[in-house]
């Protein structure tokens, strides 16, 4: 039963702000719907998924200014699965990985499982502070997230070294976030985050450096669900090895499309930096709030966390908004802090975010 009722008119047009799956246009429902008597339910080796396949390869290399020789590669599961792919099919021998949050650990713990890889080395970091990939000999492949969505925490992309591969897991800054692909050999997301779309694939962008190692390490056994050999092999005829979720690509090219409509990469990006603005601005006017990520500079675009002082529960004020449809503020659940954690991709409405912390506002005067 909802104890505390906002006024309607404090309450965001969109009350969802979720990390990943993140909030989806009501243009993106629609389009789906349209095909829902077409191209649902039909053949994905058949022309029409296969047109829709390549709508999203080449929208992706417009939106991103893919450099020439890169290749847009796509495959059946999600960041998680492209993990393992990588430990099998581009790291040679031995990787680097940055673990300041959950995402970037899960990488680095596959790395480290695998039996035929040497012990990776891992720069770590308290959650919330900026890691950032280092030079180091005998390293022939460095891991890092752009964005760890765990903590809202952005990073750098540059190459480290000219002798390596660069690994970035762009899952939450993809689409969301500018950036020189020219500096990464394989440039990874998943279109749940700033794609509003479903999971169950994942996208890479990859380098022609990429696609040698690729090959090169062709011979060492591996899944075929997890090959990337299989993987680039289907994509070049824009189609993936398993039968792929067709409502994924279709609110996924639909998504593509609104952005290179209204300005590309930097319509999209701008418009998750005005979110992120509003939001920052905020905390750190207020006595009870405070943004978790002290260095300015690295505080994500995308994915706000902002702390509570001792006094608020935030968990509560989380519950408020719920019964109120403001969901999925919560923060990452292992990260165990008193904070609220907001989802600003470009789907969401600055204007929505502002009327958010409105309400956070209004509920932690009544509470």
């Amino acid at each position: 039963m909802t104890t505390l009722a906002l006024p309607t008119d404090l309450l965001p047009a969109d009350g969802r702000f979720g990390s990943g799956p993140s909030s989806i246009r009501p243009a993106q429902s629609a389009t789906l719907a349209a095909v829902g008597g077409t191209l649902m339910g039909t053949s994905h080796r058949q022309a029409p998924v296969k047109s829709l396949i390549a709508r999203v390869r080449a929208g992706l290399r417009e939106l991103l200014a893919v450099p020439e020789g890169y290749e847009v590669v796509l495959g059946n599961g999600g960041s998680t699965f492209f993990w393992d792919a990588a430990t099998f099919g581009l790291i040679r021998e031995r990787s680097q990985h940055v673990a300041s949050g959950e995402f970037g650990t899960k990488f680095a713990t596959a790395a480290t499982r695998a039996p035929f890889l040497a012990e990776p080395q891992v720069v770590r970091s308290e959650p919330g502070t900026l890691a950032v990939p280092e030079p180091a000999e005998g390293v022939d492949a460095y891991a890092w997230p752009q964005n760890e969505t765990s903590t809202g925490v952005v990073a750098p992309v540059h190459r480290v070294a000219d002798d390596a591969l660069m690994l970035v897991d762009a899952t939450s800054a993809a689409g969301a976030v500018v950036t020189d692909l020219s500096q990464t050999d394989a440039y990874y997301f998943a279109p749940q985050k700033a794609f509003g779309s479903d999971g169950g694939l994942w996208l890479a962008v990859l380098s022609p450096a990429a696609l040698a190692r690729i090959e090169e390490l062709g011979e060492r056994w591996v899944p075929e669900s997890l090959s990337l050999a299989a993987a680039v092999s289907n994509s070049r005829r824009d189609q993936t090895l398993n039968t792929p979720a067709i409502a994924t690509l279709v609110l996924l090219v639909e998504q593509i499309d609104w952005m290179l409509e209204h300005g590309g990469i930097e319509f999209a990006a701008g418009r998750s930096a005005a979110s992120a603005e509003i939001l920052y601005s905020w905390a750190e006017s207020r006595e009870y709030t405070d943004p978790f990520v002290q260095q300015a500079e690295a505080r994500s675009p995308v994915v706000g966390t902002i702390d509570f002082a001792e006094e608020v529960d935030a968990t509560q004020v989380c519950t408020v908004l719920r019964e109120n449809g403001v969901v999925d503020t919560e923060p990452y659940r292992k990260l165990g802090r008193n904070q609220i954690r907001v989802g600003m991709y470009p789907s969401v409405d600055p204007a929505d975010v502002q009327a958010l912390t409105a309400c956070v506002d209004y509920v932690v005067e009544r509470l």
